[in-house]
């Protein structure tokens, strides 16, 4: 594979991610595995909407510089010198519209979470990635940390449930869950794996406690915070023993990941998953309009 081949681009300069996932990628002795990528062009437009995203774009594009990124004008001057792109706007609702052009060119692409701002165009995604053929994921960088990926099967044995927590600050222009919370939301599924069918949300101005039903009768739960001090953690709970799961360890894990799915063009995590985190959060979002009913999970795609 020739080194053009390895170039990474970056569309949306509004969110720290972009320049943190950039240092971790083109540092000058990257960490075994970055496999001679590098971050080579970037397009900076995010945020369409959130203006305290926007502010930030003459400040990570000078950071992203500096690093030795060709600030480009166009996604499509962006796809001609990269043959893969990761996406960093936090802001989900600009998602689609960026994605598509980098979907439809064959390109493989990361795109940070949220996979999208509504279910409608996070169904478009998936379904542009299956008609285009095209490798695309989407996660936290909470998924990635070592206890998780570490976890030792042959420790715990069958894992029964678990239980996590994250900060869970809202963003009016979206879903309240799908902006801070989602982090420790895709622990969860990360350690139980999809099959989710249900959700109980109890909400209070600075709490929000979740309980999930999977289909083989299993429990999970989330806890998200508003008040006092946050964190990200959690507890699987094993046939054989419970494990303790560690805090957010930097971008590294994930930049790491990235790396490895643009060699591979297998995704560390199926989009369909990625839908039933959205799904999930949807129907607590339903849950507590009925007053912390249960809600089953609309997977329809």
């Amino acid at each position: 594979m020739s080194q053009k081949n390895k170039n990474i681009g970056i569309i949306g300069l509004d969110a720290m991610h972009a320049v943190a996932l950039t240092k971790a990628i083109n540092a000058t002795e990257p960490a075994s595995g970055y496999l001679n990528y590098r971050v080579t062009h970037a397009y900076p437009q995010g945020s369409k909407d959130l203006e305290y995203r926007k502010k930030n774009i003459p400040k990570y594009t000078a950071a992203v510089k500096e690093m030795g990124v060709k600030i480009v004008d166009s996604i499509a001057d962006l796809l001609r010198e990269v043959d893969q792109v990761i996406l960093t706007s936090n802001d989900g609702h600009i998602h689609l519209e960026h994605a598509l052009p980098v979907i439809k060119a064959g390109k493989a692409l990361f795109i940070d979470k949220p996979l999208a701002g509504n279910w409608a165009d996070a169904v478009a995604i998936f379904n542009a990635a299956e008609q285009h053929d095209a490798p695309v994921f989407s996660s936290s960088s909470l998924r990635f940390v070592s206890s998780i990926q570490q976890l030792d099967k042959d420790k715990t044995g069958k894992i029964l449930g678990a239980h996590t927590f994250s900060p869970a600050s809202y963003e009016p222009s979206l879903p309240e869950l799908l902006w801070y919370a989602i982090h420790g939301i895709e622990m969860l599924f990360a350690v139980m794996g999809p099959g989710c069918i249900q959700v109980q949300r109890t909400s209070t101005e600075d709490f929000d406690y979740l309980t999930g039903l999977w289909s083989d009768n299993r429990i999970g739960t989330f806890r998200g915070t508003r008040k006092g001090k946050a964190g990200y953690g959690g507890t699987v709970f094993g046939e054989k023993g419970n494990v303790t799961l560690g805090s957010f360890e930097g971008y590294e894990p994930l930049a790491l990941a990235i790396v490895e799915f643009f060699e591979s063009k297998h995704p560390p995590v199926a989009l369909k998953e990625t839908l039933e985190i959205i799904a999930f959060i949807l129907a607590a979002e339903e849950s507590k309009s009925k007053g912390g009913v249960s809600v089953p999970l609309n997977n329809n795609i």
